[in-house]
């Protein structure tokens, strides 16, 4: 009959423990995800590829296009909620009005620029 062991973690356990990387610590990013969305096709020399990026808070709707690059994302274009009041639209913006007005916002930014 086997007896119980306890696990200890001891300083060497810790000496050699090496963290997450803070975005991953943080719940933020899931590199696995990411890294799929990023990687660029290999005869694509140096081209960037571009994704769409939609974010919902409890304030805000964020539109942006954004490509990856070695310092860090570069946001191309971007169109937020809090814009539309220029547009005479001053309240509700997180409902599902704000966020179609916000994706028409978008695509005029998009195709000015």
């Amino acid at each position: 009959m086997l007896g119980f062991v306890k696990v200890v973690k001891n300083k060497a356990y810790f000496k050699r423990y090496q963290v997450k990387f803070r975005r991953r610590r943080e719940g933020k990013t899931d590199y696995f995800a990411r890294k799929r969305l990023v990687i660029q096709d290999k005869n694509k020399y140096n081209t960037p590829k571009y994704r769409m990026i939609v974010r919902l808070s409890n304030r805000d709707i964020v539109c942006q296009i954004a490509y990856a690059k070695i310092e860090g994302d570069a946001i191309v274009c971007a169109a937020y909620s809090h814009e539309l009041p220029k547009y005479g639209i001053a309240v509700g913006l997180t409902n599902y009005a704000a966020a179609y007005c916000t994706g028409l916002l978008f695509i005029l930014y998009i195709a000015i620029s």
